[in-house]
């Protein structure tokens, strides 16, 4: 997803449960890992190039930063650490062929609507035709530069980054799809997170508490 989106999608989803000034936090950190240094060398971070169980692994390592760091009420790292992970869970749905295999269950019928999508189907994620768009560089960085981009992506495999993204309303009817299960995902990410702590400990992670921010 593109960096605007990614904090459109978290405040959708978060926006009247969390502090909004604290909300803040989390969208930062979870925009930075498309940043130069989120980038390069940490597909894991994205779900990019079929680095499927590294990006889970990844996600589960950030709520684990969460959890400890709450419990220890460093709760600007805790924050930092769930924006990190958010974005890692709301690239799966951009990245992936998640929602065509979703979609492709209703051949014939009538497609369900944007609202509908299951974010976590488990034929899906368990399924061998999952798999993420491959980065091909450094012909795929020309496909960024809009007045070379369609001839530039004509080159390039179909199961290219590519090809296959649906970061934005410009890759077609899907991305609306890829956009409502991120948000639905960013608030079982949520559940995932508040399953795990007292009561007391998740408050203070979405308002903060007197002196600690």
């Amino acid at each position: 997803m593109l960096i605007p989106i990614h904090a459109e999608m978290t405040r959708k989803a978060l926006d009247t449960i969390f502090n909004p000034k604290l909300l803040e936090t989390v969208i930062r950190a979870n925009q930075k890992q498309d940043g130069i240094k989120g980038q390069v060398g940490h597909s894991e971070f994205h779900f990019d190039n079929n680095k499927i169980s590294e990006s889970l692994e990844y996600i589960e390592d950030q709520r684990k930063h969460v959890i400890i760091s709450i419990q220890h009420r460093d709760l600007v790292p805790a924050r930092a650490a769930f924006g990190r992970l958010l974005h890692t869970a709301q690239d799966f749905y951009a990245h992936t062929n998640y929602v065509p295999l979703w979609l492709a269950q209703f051949e014939g019928r009538t497609r369900p609507s944007v609202d509908e999508i299951d974010p976590l189907d488990e034929k899906i994620l368990s399924s061998s035709q999952l798999r993420s768009g491959k980065l091909y560089y450094p012909l795929e960085l020309l496909s960024f530069v809009p007045v070379i981009k369609k001839p530039v992506i004509a080159r390039l495999p179909r199961d290219s980054h590519a090809w296959m993204n649906l970061d934005s309303p410009v890759s077609g009817e899907k991305f609306g799809y890829a956009f409502l299960a991120a948000v639905k995902r960013t608030l079982v990410e949520l559940e995932v997170i508040k399953g795990r702590l007292a009561e007391e400990d998740y408050e203070c992670f979405l308002q903060g508490q007197a002196g600690i921010p």
